[in-house]
């Protein structure tokens, strides 16, 4: 299982699968990242804290904690 903390700058995943429950669940389906839906990464912090993405057409930065609970597939650099 790879999730979105581990993909690297430059790739571009697909959701396989999101993780966590209730209201944590909610919040990332609320940000727009649903199962399907393709997400370029752009940025990741020094220290790796937080994650900047491109998802549905907007950027958007993940905690590192939130990045942990989506899990992903593909990984081809754009």
């Amino acid at each position: 299982m790879q999730t979105l903390k581990e993909a690297k700058v430059g790739q571009t995943v697909t959701v396989v699968k999101l993780h966590g429950e209730g209201a944590i669940k909610r919040r990332i389906m609320d940000m727009g990242i649903t199962r399907g839906t393709s997400i370029y990464v752009r940025k990741v912090a020094p220290l790796g804290d937080p994650v900047e993405v491109n998802v549905r057409g907007y950027e958007l930065s993940l905690r590192r904690a939130d990045a942990e609970m989506i899990e992903i597939t593909g990984g081809e650099k754009a």
